[in-house]
C-alpha cells in the first residue's frame, strides 16, 4: 500500500494491518504519542467523509491501496497561533491609518486593510477550529475572560458598521471605528493568541 501523510509519501511496513481501517487505528495510535491528529483522509484520491468512514475502513489492503492524511500537531497549531497574533498586531496598526488614507483618496489602501483584516479573520477561525482538537490549546484561547466565540460576536456589528461607513464614504466614522473600537480589539486578541501558542 502508499501512505501518504501531508503529501509525503512514507515508508511503511504493514504487521498485522489487514484493512484500511487497522492502518488508521494503528497510524491514529502513533499521532496520538506525538501530540497530533488526522483530520482528512482520502482513500485512492477519493475524500472520506465521517458517513463513509466506516465502509472505508472496511477496505481490504491491496498493494496498489493509496492512503493520503493531512494530520494537524498541536506544534503546528501553536505555529499558526503565533503567525496570527503577529498578522493581528500588524493589523491592528495598520487600522489606525485607514481615516488618513481615506481623507486622503486612497480609499484603494483603505480597501486592502479591510480585506486583509477579513482574511486573517477567515484564518484565524480555521485554526481556532482546529484547535479543539487539543482541548487545552483550544480552553486557553481566551481573550479578556471571553472565549474566541463570544469576542468574535461582539466584533462582528462593528466589522459590518465599518463595511456600511466604507461603502457610503462616511470618513468620520471609518476612523473612529477602525481606530478606536477595532484596533485595540485586535490587539487584545493578538495578545491572546500568543498566549495560547506559548
Amino acid at each position: 500500500m502508499i501512505l501518504k501523510v501531508n503529501g509525503t509519501k512514507l515508508d511503511v511496513t504493514l504487521e498485522d494491518e489487514k484493512t484500511v481501517g487497522d492502518v488508521l487505528k494503528a497510524f491514529e495510535n502513533e499521532a496520538f504519542k506525538n501530540d497530533a491528529t488526522t483530520v482528512s483522509i482520502k482513500l485512492n484520491g477519493k475524500d472520506i467523509d465521517a458517513d463513509h468512514f466506516d465502509e472505508a475502513a472496511g477496505e481490504e489492503l491491496k498493494e496498489d491501496t493509496e492512503l493520503d492524511l493531512t494530520v494537524i500537531s498541536k506544534a503546528d497549531l501553536k505555529e499558526s497561533f503565533a503567525e496570527n497574533a503577529a498578522n493581528f498586531k500588524n493589523l491592528a496598526e495598520k487600522l489606525k491609518e485607514v481615516s488618513v488614507f481615506m481623507q486622503s483618496s486612497r480609499e484603494k489602501d483603505a480597501g486592502a486593510v479591510i480585506k486583509l483584516l477579513a482574511d486573517e479573520i477567515d484564518a484565524f477561525c480555521h485554526t481556532a477550529t482546529l484547535s479543539a482538537l487539543f482541548p487545552d490549546v483550544y480552553e486557553s484561547l481566551k481573550i479578556e475572560g471571553q472565549d474566541a466565540g463570544t469576542f468574535f460576536n461582539e466584533l462582528s456589528p462593528l466589522l459590518s458598521d465599518l463595511k456600511s461607513a466604507l461603502e457610503t464614504k462616511d470618513i468620520v466614522t471609518v476612523g473612529d471605528l477602525s481606530e478606536y473600537e477595532i484596533s485595540p480589539r485586535l490587539e487584545k486578541l493578538s495578545e491572546a493568541i500568543l498566549k495560547a501558542s506559548e
